[in-house]
């Protein structure tokens, strides 16, 4: 794979997607793997709200989420991998702006998402994220160690990241129809 940042083409998933979006996970601990199933079902059922990073082919960077029935004003961001070999082009950054420029996102106005107090490089992330929308950022323990994963998981923090600015220089950018393809 010949990674440059101009190189990489970002898409909407398709079903066939499913295989390699699956590995990319497992490629990328410390993530939680998904079923097979699961991946091609956010593949197929939820692909307006996932999002592929591709390069000559090769699945490089996946962004898996939905729009909460219960909030439908918000994107919950559900996992964000990106292959070790793709590290360092701001792919994650570049995912999440272009899921916003969508249309199945229009009239959001928070990403939320949780992670775990050790996960360095997503807190990270998600508050470049937030400097980048000029929004704030709230913070709560969302699922316990012990009472929801009995023990075998560790806490999940959830971020809440919003009003955000619809200013951002990506949605001026996107015309509606590339915005679309997306």
């Amino acid at each position: 794979m010949d990674l440059t940042a101009q190189s990489v083409r970002l898409r909407k998933p398709v079903s066939t997607d499913g295989p390699q979006v699956t590995a990319l996970i497992a490629g990328c601990p410390p993530l939680d793997v998904n079923s097979a199933y699961c991946n091609l079902l956010q593949c197929t059922d939820f692909a307006d709200t996932c999002i592929i990073a591709e390069v000559d082919g090769t699945i490089a960077g996946w962004i898996s989420g939905y729009r909460p029935p219960t909030d439908p004003d918000s994107y919950f961001l559900w996992q964000v991998a990106v292959a070790p070999t793709a590290r360092g082009l701001r792919l994650s950054q570049r995912m999440m702006d272009a899921l916003f420029a969508r249309p199945a996102l229009a009239g959001v106005t928070h990403l939320v998402t949780t992670i775990t107090r050790d996960n360095a490089a997503s807190w990270a992330s998600f508050r470049s994220f937030a400097r980048r929308w000029n929004a704030p950022v709230q913070s709560a323990e969302r699922f316990n160690s012990e009472r929801h994963f009995a023990g075998a998981h560790a806490s999940e923090w959830q971020l809440r990241i919003g009003p955000l600015s619809r200013q951002h220089p990506s949605l001026a950018r996107a015309s509606p129809e590339h915005a679309a393809a997306l």
